[in-house]
């Protein structure tokens, strides 16, 4: 009987774990169509069933069962060996992508202290807008990510919500009755650039860009000192900033999340980082900070993981991203 394929028992494992063909494709980020082809080829390698599929339940069946904690170690063991080949000839790299505005020396500190703990790894760590992040993550150039997008807007590791709001000067106020709106914003494909073109345009209000600047603390700046009006999130408003609602005229606006993504074939090195700064971001959102300069407290569990990973061996955490 030949070796199976590796990716075959990973949809296998990602379809018992999520107990349905479709949440594990979204896990494994192939279609519901191909997730079910790959565990008929399977199947027919080892000549019997795999899976009970009862109604939209999926489980394991005896042979299945017998199977999983076998497919479970040789996955492990091959992200090992990838590892310790990279290791060998000095080419491990991680990939991580990361806002430009998104808590920059916290961050920064935190990389620091992970990447003298496995000095083996090559690093390649890149701050661009959200959605440059979401395509290199998806074309498989970068290995982990922190990025910002619609509420809901896919598979993530951890999400947390980003309260949006339209942002004025309170020294130099831009009221609704300026025509055209001036806007304060970033360059063309960021979130809150769209959404206060699409809010002003859904009024039938005429808007002109008087600011363009792909630097968070440049529109901060500029929105202090009343050159536009511009969308930001909370955490990013300033003491000298007026945040302005629908009494002041203003519409709506949906809120964005942020959203930590990890590439299925992420390394053990990777998935460890990747728990760090799940631990890193809740702390941010818990204290409403995402910006420097305005962090108010740290639970310290960003410390502990930190201390844990000096200590574990260099070996792969083989959790599902879900």
């Amino acid at each position: 009987m030949p070796v199976p394929d590796l990716e075959l028992l990973r949809s296998f494992i990602s379809v018992v774990d999520a107990g349905s063909f479709t949440r594990a494709g979204e896990r494994v980020h192939r279609t519901q169509s191909t997730v079910s082809q790959q565990i008929q080829r399977l199947e027919e390698q080892f000549g019997r069933p795999l899976l009970h599929r009862t109604g939209r339940r999926v489980t394991p069946t005896d042979d299945g069962e017998r199977l999983l904690p076998y497919a479970r170690r040789l996955l492990a063991l091959a992200d090992e060996t990838r590892e310790a080949m990279a290791q060998s000839e000095g080419l491990g790299i991680l990939r991580l992508g990361i806002p430009e505005d998104f808590a920059a020396r916290r961050l920064s500190e935190l990389l620091s202290r992970f990447f003298r703990t496995h000095p083996q790894l090559r690093y390649d760590v890149r701050c661009e807008l959200s959605v440059n992040l979401q395509r290199d993550i998806e074309r498989g150039e970068l290995d982990l990510a922190v990025l910002k997008r619609d509420a809901g807007g896919g598979t993530a590791l951890a999400t947390w919500p980003e309260n949006l709001h339209w942002v004025t000067s309170r020294r130099h106020p831009v009221s609704w009755q300026a025509d055209p709106m001036p806007l304060a914003v970033f360059p063309q494909g960021c979130q809150y650039r769209n959404r206060a073109i699409h809010a002003l345009e859904s009024r039938s209000r005429s808007w002109r860009i008087t600011y363009t600047c792909p630097n968070f603390s440049g529109i901060q700046a500029a929105v202090s000192a009343g050159l536009g009006v511009s969308i930001l999130p909370e955490s990013g408003l300033r003491s000298d900033h007026l945040a302005l609602t629908a009494k002041n005229g203003f519409p709506a606006i949906p809120d964005t999340e942020l959203a930590l993504v990890l590439a299925p074939d992420a390394s053990g090195a990777t998935r460890r980082l990747a728990e760090l700064l799940t631990a890193f971001c809740a702390e941010l959102a818990e204290s409403r900070d995402c910006v420097d300069g305005r962090s108010r407290r740290q639970t310290g569990s960003t410390e502990r993981l930190l201390s844990s990973a000096k200590r574990r061996p260099d070996k792969p955490n083989v959790r599902t991203q879900k």
